[in-house]
């Protein structure tokens, strides 16, 4: 069987010209526009891609955008401070939805499936797993504590994330925190964008295995 995750399997997409060349045209010109300078920098747009990469888990598009943030000056240890934003929405994903088995086990659950109110719940966490629950805020607070990048970029992060997970919760948070430290509406345009141009970069990329598992 051969190596579901091998580079060479991306040779793959070269055939892609031939099976769907106006749709491959057409996200060529969205992904290049997305990355393009704007009120982010580049080097901010691939933090943010790199991200965001680690919510789709696609192992083709963390190495290119990996290695397109590093060409573009980033460090090391930022994209670990960006990864550890990603951790954290996981993880707050999580948590805020568990709101939804305190609504459903009581049996007061509205029509409203996403409605605020329902964060009112998460005192029912912390009070029947306090150590796990205290341990979460203490990692979210950590997570866009300003470390090589600064809270502000980091909350913009946590926007472009949270979209990718879909959590309104989270989007909610943290386009509030965004603003609070200066985000503009263009920053954090531009950062969703980059969320949505990886969101399909992902399945693009994975095109390569459905030609290779087609081939075999």
């Amino acid at each position: 069987m051969s190596n579901l995750y091998a580079k060479e399997n991306m040779k793959h997409l070269g055939h892609l010209k031939e099976l769907a060349p106006e749709q491959l045209k057409a996200f060529n010109e969205f992904n290049a526009a997305v990355f393009k300078e704007g009120a982010l920098s580049k080097k901010e747009k691939e933090i943010i891609a790199v991200a965001v990469t680690q919510v789709t888990q696609c192992p083709y598009c963390i190495d290119a955008h990996t290695k397109a943030a590093k060409k573009e000056g980033a460090t090391l240890e930022e994209l670990t401070e960006a990864a550890f934003v990603t951790a954290a929405i996981e993880a707050g994903g999580v948590v805020t939805h568990g709101t939804h088995v305190h609504q459903a086990k009581n049996q007061d659950a509205s029509d409203v499936l996403y409605s605020r109110s329902n964060l009112k719940s998460l005192g029912q966490l912390a009070k029947y797993a306090p150590e796990g629950f205290k341990g979460y805020q203490a990692f979210s607070a950590a997570s866009v504590k300003a470390g090589k990048l600064s809270t502000k970029f980091k909350e913009i992060i946590a926007v472009a994330v949270a979209n990718a997970t879909q959590c309104p919760y989270c989007i909610d948070v943290h386009t509030k925190n965004a603003d609070k430290e200066g985000a503009t509406s263009e920053e954090l345009a531009e950062a969703i964008m980059v969320s949505s141009a990886i969101c399909a970069g992902g399945a693009y990329a994975h095109m390569a295995n459905m030609i290779q598992s087609y081939q075999e």
